[in-house]
């Protein structure tokens, strides 16, 4: 029996599944000198050769697939802005549901079991999970964003609104539409993405703890799908939880890339374009390999504890410097204007709000559910030992409580700068530049820039390895000690794929693939509701 059997061993009473699948029965293992391979024949080959399909024709086509990109990602959003709206409803509502009922007793690795980390130890991985490069990219310019188009108002051509403001804006007035900029950005990054990656984790939790299954997304199904799970249905559900992650996490390597290409450009006038965001793509991905190779405890968790370190040097600096009264006061009037507009920025039909609703809202679901494999497996690795109610409740409180906090110093900071002392710089940056343009004006710009570079550039790295680890896992069949070979491979078509995008049409490219794949794999978590509450409903419960 392997350690990792052996870690996931139930104690007390559980109900287990009996099966006979063995854990990489269908693999193929092959040794070629030191290296060795050892993959999931089907879920390995499909995944890369449509990966590389994918990475080959965009860069063979640039110019053609730009538009393709563009239409892709404008038809996803527009005419299934309803069906994503709804579904991040329905997960919060799935999480909620399940930590009042019953079921919220139900331990994850048995009756008995007790947690593997501390409280501090682990709230400060689901913090770390959450303080993703996204609040880099996004802390500034979202609530920034949201704010100037409220206070702008409405916009209507042909009897369609073509402004970006949510609900109804807020035209000229000043304080309600910082409310409703902080209130839009917090339904972004707070209850609905953290039920999304909650459902997963629980499933994987569940089935790999409780059930005996391996550690990947298809075990999650075998209430649904039975010994088929191991077929067919299987390969697919793997394949898709593949793909959904390679462009999530390319998507934010994008992201990454043009954030700290902008900052090198702002602070040291390097020329900013495609060229010096794929050369910071390839260095992000060969520190990654590093990392990859040095294992988890050696490289990811070393840069994790690195990166939490100066985030949180950050955060506290610009509180120390910043309005700090109207940042700490700020965090509890967002809170309060984030459930006050709520039940209206969550409706999902008869929107007047179409800008809004489809290309901020639609993408960002469809992104959080693209990252939903990675974040999920990473929780649900941490997470043995947990009530399903505990689990429940500080995985949607506690990142979602870190995000409100992030946002509100860093977006109430900005906002601050152009409302109480008439900085416009901030709001007249590109996106990517929001976050430096609003240090500039701060103590030691200089010196907090470079430290937000370096935040970007480390968030990367460790989302490339840890991303590599998850989608390794999948492709070997849920061996989670499968030989670092292939973790290489999928780190470096991460960081291919990102590099194809940026020259296929920048973001709006990996913003159209995120969507693609985010999408099936909707389907795929809408089914799985069903499939945990179907396995939690058949567990003993602790007293």
């Amino acid at each position: 029996m392997s350690d990792a059997k052996e870690l996931m061993a139930p104690d007390g009473k559980v109900n287990p599944i009996d099966t006979d699948y063995q854990v990489g029965q269908d693999n193929v293992v092959v040794n070629v000198g030191p290296l060795g391979l050892d993959i999931h024949n089907r879920v390995f080959a499909i995944s890369a050769l449509l990966v590389i399909a994918f990475v080959v024709l965009t860069l063979a086509f640039q110019s053609q697939v730009e538009p393709m990109f563009s239409g892709l990602r404008g038809w996803l959003t527009s005419n299934l802005d309803w069906f994503f709206i709804s579904s991040g409803n329905i997960f919060v509502l799935v999480c909620l549901g399940l930590a009042f009922s019953p079921l919220g007793k139900v331990r994850l690795g048995g009756t008995e079991a007790t947690p593997d980390y501390s409280y501090l130890g682990w709230f400060s991985m689901l913090f770390a999970a959450g303080m993703g490069i996204g609040l880099m990219f996004f802390g500034v310019s979202e609530p920034l964003s949201h704010f100037s188009s409220s206070l702008g108002g409405t916009s209507i051509e042909n009897g369609v609104r073509t402004d970006w403001a949510p609900l109804g804006a807020a035209a000229g007035n000043t304080e309600e539409a910082a409310r409703l900029g902080m209130a839009a950005t917090i339904y972004h990054w707070g209850l609905h993405p953290w039920a999304i990656y909650a459902v997963l984790a629980l499933g994987l939790a569940l089935f790999s703890f409780n059930k005996g299954l391996p550690l990947t997304m298809r075990s999650v199904f075998y209430p649904l799908l039975g010994e088929r799970v191991w077929g067919w249905p299987g390969h697919i559900i793997d394949i898709l939880a593949v793909l959904a992650t390679l462009f999530g996490l390319a998507t934010s390597l994008g992201f990454g890339a043009a954030q700290a290409s902008s900052g090198l450009n702002y602070l040291f006038g390097i020329p900013e374009g495609n060229t010096t965001q794929i050369i910071l793509v390839i260095a992000i991905t060969l520190i990654a390999l590093v990392s990859v190779v040095a294992g988890l405890d050696a490289g990811v968790k070393r840069l994790s504890e690195i990166n939490m370190v100066l985030a949180l040097m950050l955060l506290l600096f610009v509180i120390a410097v910043g309005p700090t009264l109207a940042i700490l006061s700020g965090v509890f009037s967002n809170l309060g204007a984030y459930l006050e507009y709520l039940p209206a920025l969550s409706n999902p039909v008869g929107r007047e709000d179409v800008n809004f609703s489809q290309g901020w809202t639609a993408f960002y679901w469809a992104w959080w559910i693209s990252w939903s494999p990675f974040v999920g497996m990473f929780i649900a690795r941490v997470s043995r030992g947990r009530s399903v109610r505990e689990f429940i409740v500080s995985v949607l409180l506690i990142p979602s409580a870190a995000c409100v906090l992030w946002m509100s110093v860093f977006g109430g900071t900005a906002i601050n700068q152009v409302v109480n002392d008439g900085y416009q710089a901030v709001t007249q940056a590109a996106l990517p530049l929001q976050l430096f343009t609003m240090l500039d004006v701060l103590p030691l710009a200089k010196i907090t820039s470079f430290i937000a570079i370096i935040l970007v550039v480390v968030f990367f790295i460790t989302s490339s390895d840890s991303g590599s680890l998850v989608i390794d896992v999948i492709a070997a069949g849920g061996k989670v000690d499968a030989p670092t070979p292939q973790r290489v491979f999928w780190c470096s078509f991460e960081g291919l794929i990102a590099i194809a995008l940026i020259l296929g049409g920048g973001l709006v490219a990996l913003q159209a693939m995120s969507v693609s794949t985010g999408f099936p794999f909707t389907v795929v978590l809408l089914v799985a509701c069903i499939a945990v509450v179907k396995g939690l409903a058949s567990e003993p419960r602790a007293d």
